[in-house]
């Protein structure tokens, strides 16, 4: 059993041993910091009644999403809690030594500072292919009892919490907004693998995490010392649904699915819709961030291991609560503020047009607004973000304010 309590911005979880998180003084970790280490081994219904699935060998894939022939690990009725213990694929990967203990020991981080999923992982016989899979240590399937083809997984994030006080931001050949110029080196050389992993010439940055007057940053320093002070807000890259297919899907580009949308606005307290397309839903999680900025054009954000909590809730045709009358084509997510239509196009410019679309489809389906007034008001006052283009299929946010609705929205 954990307790928790209020900390800074984060809710953080106190051990049996009633260590808690201390902040980071000058880069090193303080000496009572409690890292969030697995609740357990195997997946379970904890005595509060949630349910727990740990980052363990027979809970994730490397590189790929769950399909239609994949087993979950657990199941669990429409309305369940569940918490989910998700690994940050950096310093694990092989350009870094796959290693997470040689690896952050470089940077000040003790062997019992490095979580113990991540060791086991890297540690194990678990098949990964750096050059064809994706980096992603993808947690789950975990089957929602009576979900059908066609309906919706209602994901309501609870609540996120930092399982280390450390991340890393990379860049890496050939990927990013700016393939081919960074990084700025001659690129990699024959030779490369995990035994030689500086031959891959790609840039990770450690970014430790440190609390400032009571506020929490990922604090970047330059070579001459600068430093950049970036406020936290957690988020998992990677929530989705089992791809209908046979074959073994990759991690990196997401769909209609969800998988790596990469939407920096799913902190806790928003809600994430996925149109279901295979029987029990099958929701895994992965990609851990700490913060990412709109578009990601490194190629990854400041990742970090996560604890999450989320309500996995089923919604049929008809249900008051679904966002739109019609069935989904696109992911759909709701924050206490805004309402967020998302397309997803391996163009931008078509992504554009998907998330116009379904914000059109939205504003009418669901507030009534006919479709020439729905196009006039996204105009005039809607944002539309970019939310990533560096993983093969670019997304388009809408950020649709429900101030400006507020004597005919309900919340």
């Amino acid at each position: 059993m954990i307790t928790t309590f209020i900390s800074s911005r984060f809710v953080i979880a106190t051990l049996a041993s009633g260590a808690i998180l201390s902040m980071i003084c000058g880069g090193a970790l303080a000496k009572d910091f409690a890292i969030l280490q697995p609740l357990g081994d195997k997946p379970e219904q904890m005595a509060n009644g949630n349910y727990y699935v740990p980052s363990s060998l027979q809970t994730v894939h490397w590189g790929s999403l769950p399909n239609v022939d994949t087993k979950p690990v657990l199941s669990v009725p429409s309305g369940s809690v569940v918490i989910f213990d998700t690994v940050s694929h950096e310093g694990i990967l092989e350009d870094q030594g796959k290693n997470p203990t040689k690896y952050f020991s470089k940077f000040g981080i003790k062997p019992n500072q490095v979580l113990k999923d991540a060791q086991a992982i890297t540690e194990s016989s678990l098949e990964h292919d750096f050059i064809k899979d994706g980096p992603h240590i993808v947690t789950g399937p975990v089957e929602i009892e009576g979900a059908k083809e066609g309906d919706v997984l209602k994901v309501e994030i609870l609540q996120l919490q930092p399982r280390v006080p450390y991340g890393v931001i990379s860049n890496r050949h050939g990927k990013g907004a700016l393939p081919g110029e960074f990084p700025e080196n001659k690129g990699p050389v024959p030779g490369a693998d995990t035994a030689h992993p500086d031959l891959y010439a790609n840039v990770s940055t450690f970014t430790p995490i440190q609390e400032i007057k009571g506020k929490w940053y990922g604090i970047i320093k330059d070579k001459s010392g600068l430093e950049a002070h970036i406020p936290l807000k957690p988020f998992l890259g990677i929530m989705g649904v089992a791809v209908n297919t046979k074959d073994k899907p990759n991690s990196v580009p997401p769909g209609e699915y969800g998988g790596n949308l990469d939407l920096n606005e799913l902190n806790a307290g928003a809600t994430l819709y996925l149109p279901i397309h295979v029987n029990g839903a099958m929701f895994y999680a992965a990609d851990p961030h700490f913060v990412q900025g709109d578009g990601e054009v490194a190629l990854t954000a400041l990742e970090g291991s996560l604890r999450a909590k989320v309500r996995l809730t089923v919604l049929r045709a008809g249900d008051p609560a679904l966002p739109m009358k019609a069935p989904m084509k696109h992911p759909f997510a709701e924050t206490p503020d805004y309402w967020i239509p998302l397309g997803l196009n391996t163009d931008l410019n078509e992504a554009m047009k998907e998330a116009t679309r379904q914000a059109v489809q939205f504003l009418n389906q669901k507030l009534g607004m006919d479709r020439a007034t729905a196009l006039a008001y996204l105009s005039a006052g809607t944002d539309f973000q970019v939310t990533e283009v560096v993983d093969k299929v670019k997304i388009i946010n809408g950020m649709i304010r429900k101030a400006d609705f507020s004597k005919q929205a309900k919340h």
